[in-house]
């Protein structure tokens, strides 16, 4: 059962393997207990030395997770001061752009002021007006709707620039009483 030219070991003769005589059962018992309690205490520090070692990892993880929430309300309120600033800008700039046209707007002469958009006379408005419903009614009323639609617009054009034309004269005889 043992190998060529080993010794067997076993209990009877652990003292001979290391260099001892054992003389008792009571000295075997207690070199078993020694041995035991030997072989828990090295398990039991190095299982002390993994906590220890994740204990100090946790601590770390811990501190970056407070240095990042740190940074991230340091961004926001930098974010924040930014966007103060840039609206304040902005203000700033409309105060003065206000500032200059009122300036310029004061300083200007009255007579330099852009002139008034000419309004459509009344004939005018009335042609158009005209040949609008005249089309739509033309299209409407003639099979060929094509035909309709250009009779129409001619003969209503004709008669909205007819009642416009007398819309301008009775607006004019007004203006000169």
């Amino acid at each position: 059962m043992h190998a060529a030219g080993a010794e067997m070991v076993g209990w009877h003769n652990f003292g001979h393997f290391i260099g001892i005589t054992i003389q008792t059962p009571k000295m075997k018992a207690v070199i078993s207990v020694l041995c035991a309690a030997s072989v828990m205490v090295a398990c039991n520090t190095q299982s002390d030395k993994q906590e220890a070692l994740l204990k100090s990892q946790q601590k770390t993880i811990d501190s970056m997770r407070v240095a990042m929430e740190k940074q991230a309300i340091i961004d926001s309120m930098n974010t924040l001061h930014t966007q103060r600033a840039e609206a304040e800008k902005w203000e700033d700039v409309e105060k003065n752009e206000a500032t200059n046209h009122n300036q310029a707007v004061a300083s200007a002469p009255a007579a330099q002021s852009a002139p008034a958009k000419k309004k459509w006379s009344h004939t005018a408005k009335g042609a158009v007006v005209g040949a609008g419903t005249g089309a739509i009614t033309g299209a409407i009323v003639n099979k060929k709707r094509g035909e309709g639609a250009l009779i129409g617009s001619l003969i209503g054009a004709g008669v909205g620039a007819g009642t416009g034309a007398i819309v301008d004269q009775s607006v004019k005889k007004r203006k000169q009483q």
